[in-house]
């Protein structure tokens, strides 16, 4: 029974000492930040061509698109429908695309039926 004491206090005294050094490293750790410097961008951002977005859609009026913006989508799941697919009449929408490109550019893709 004195050898299994033994054993268990020495295991608690070595977790303890490794906790102590552990908080001791974790407390010099936090006191010394690093600060860096703003580095300057190597060549300009390129603009990204897409449609302006007031007209790339619309919100939809009684669940259903207006004739200039036929194009359907759903951005939950981030697919668009266009008139002659096999969803479209399902579909009710959140936004109106002027078509699939300008749908495409907002991040959506294209319905696989």
């Amino acid at each position: 029974m004195a050898k299994w004491t033994k054993r268990i206090l020495g295991a608690g005294v070595i977790a303890g000492a490794a906790y102590a050094l552990w908080r001791v490293i974790d407390q010099r750790t936090r006191e010394s930040t690093l600060e860096w410097t703003p580095q300057p961008l190597l060549s300009p951002p390129k603009p990204v061509p897409h449609v302006p977005e007031s007209t790339a859609w619309v919100e939809p009026v009684d669940g259903a698109c207006p004739a200039s913006h036929p194009v359907k989508a759903k951005r939950a799941s981030g697919i668009f429908h266009v008139p002659d697919g096999q969803m479209y009449d399902r579909t009710v929408p959140d936004r109106c695309y002027v078509d699939a490109a300008a749908a495409e550019a907002d991040g959506l893709r294209a319905s696989k039926r």
